[in-house]
């Protein structure tokens, strides 16, 4: 039988919609199958879209971190200023910002800090930090957020927003050296996450004490001297501990106030003398506390000579080796023997409990 010409036609017709109906929806699919595999991601966009949105999201995240780095000049003084240049190195204002867009940004989410650098100031808290930042599992704030003893009303949300953002298997850490001498820290912390991990960085005190001074006389050239500072009378060689830079060294006064909260196996005591003189050993305990793999080892450090502490060999692609800033490794002023003495004996029987405290002998007597 024959078929007349405009419904064969329309017969014909109709099959081949049926047919790129078909193909569309093949190809809507195998493009929606590969977005949601992350393959799109990769995919060229067309150039002026692709530098107009990186732009924009480059532009956005550099007016944050001017916001955040301003807000750290203004709000935390006691931070040496190079700490802060350190920072807007390690987050990235300039080059290495729009190079890390895609993985800051736009990938992970932002956690609370499974551990924390506690303290304690002046004992090489910021050395451990830019070690541990050197760990692909390690994500850390560069700063110091200051949450849980200046900041606090601002509220959880507030101090999370801070963080920066994790994939799986990533560990979200911070350091603010004064949340170990904080009083209301502790039970802030516990408030947070009781099984939050607790790292301190300690060092002889009378050397504490003394680098803290150089630190300040820095800021303050009229500063009275250490001597003036140290002493109630100088005649009876009473130690004055509500200086600041003596109570700092009182460690085991501290410790008291953060055992009450949480027990001696959330702690990790590090000697911030082998942070110098074996920086591979110190990282070595510091990774198998936070149970990371030991990526950071000994091939990652070599001693300068000239600041006296370990740097960071160069990284790949970098033109020049890390080291801290030149606030880090400063010259001491001169002390007298005598009142180092005095206020070594002044330490001295607090050393002994810390050590009996922690089950650490430092070495400091």
């Amino acid at each position: 039988m024959g078929c007349w010409t405009t419904r064969c036609d329309f017969g014909h017709l109709k099959t081949h919609s049926k047919v790129s109906v078909l193909f569309t929806m093949i190809l809507i699919f195998t493009y929606l199958f590969y977005c949601l595999t992350g393959y799109c991601d990769s995919m060229p966009s067309p150039l002026y879209v692709h530098q107009t949105f990186r732009s924009k999201l480059f532009l956005k995240e550099g007016e944050k971190l001017a916001h955040w780095n301003g807000s750290i000049a203004r709000e935390l003084p006691e931070q040496d200023a190079t700490d802060v240049e350190d920072e807007k190195r390690q987050r990235g204002v300039g080059y290495d910002t729009y190079n890390n867009l895609s993985v800051s940004n736009n990938f992970g989410t932002k956690e609370f800090p499974k551990a924390i650098i506690i303290g304690v100031k002046k004992g090489g808290t910021r050395a451990l930090l830019e070690f541990l930042r050197v760990h692909p599992d390690v994500r850390a704030v560069g700063a110091e957020p200051h949450f849980f003893d200046r900041f606090y009303g601002k509220g959880l949300h507030w101090y999370r927003n801070l963080m920066p953002r994790t994939l799986d298997g990533q560990m979200t850490m911070e350091k603010t050296p004064s949340y170990f001498i904080t009083r209301e820290a502790p039970s802030r912390v516990f408030s947070m996450s009781r099984g939050t991990k607790l790292i301190v960085v300690v060092r002889d005190p009378v050397t504490r004490a003394v680098s803290d001074y150089a630190q300040t006389l820095t800021k303050n050239p009229g500063l009275p001297s250490f001597q003036n500072l140290v002493f109630k009378n100088s005649t009876t060689g009473l130690i004055d501990t509500s200086w600041s830079a003596v109570r700092i060294g009182i460690y085991a006064k501290h410790l008291e106030n953060w055992l009450r909260y949480f027990p001696l196996a959330q702690f990790l005591f590090v000697s911030g003398e082998k942070l110098v003189t074996d920086p591979a050993r110190e990282m070595g305990r510091v990774q198998d506390f936070l149970g990371l793999k030991r990526v950071v080892t000994n091939k990652h450090f070599y001693f300068n000579q000239t600041k006296g502490f370990p740097c960071l060999k160069k990284p790949e692609g970098s033109s020049r080796p890390r080291c801290l800033g030149k606030s880090k490794g400063r010259p001491h002023p001169h002390i007298a023997a005598d009142v180092l003495h005095r206020l070594r004996d002044f330490y001295r029987p607090f050393n002994m409990k810390f050590y009996q405290m922690t089950g650490q002998d430092f070495g400091w007597d």
